[in-house]
């Protein structure tokens, strides 16, 4: 799957979008501060369910914190959950 990534000074999201143009999956997060994203939500349409996105949304993001060394808070109850559940993510764990 082919993400999509949108970035401004203030909030982030990537992004998955079916033929139509419609938004089915995403993960999103709020600037903190120069160093550290806030990953606030996480949501994969009923027709992606069961097939790992949500897993690939926030291997996307971590890839990304860590090209750009950033760490990040997981506010986003499923991104809190794999932070306890995976030792390899606590590296970007804020």
């Amino acid at each position: 799957m082919q993400f999509q990534h949108h970035n401004n000074a203030e909030k982030g999201e990537f992004f998955l979008n079916d033929a139509e143009g419609q938004c089915i999956a995403e993960i999103t997060y709020i600037w903190r501060d120069a160093s550290t994203i806030v990953a606030d939500h996480t949501w994969v349409d009923d027709s992606l369910r069961g097939q790992g996105v949500a897993r690939q949304l926030l291997d996307v993001l971590v890839e990304y914190a860590r090209e750009q060394q950033l760490k990040i808070v997981p506010v986003c109850t499923y991104v809190d959950v794999m932070f306890k559940r995976d030792q390899s993510l606590l590296d970007v764990a804020a």
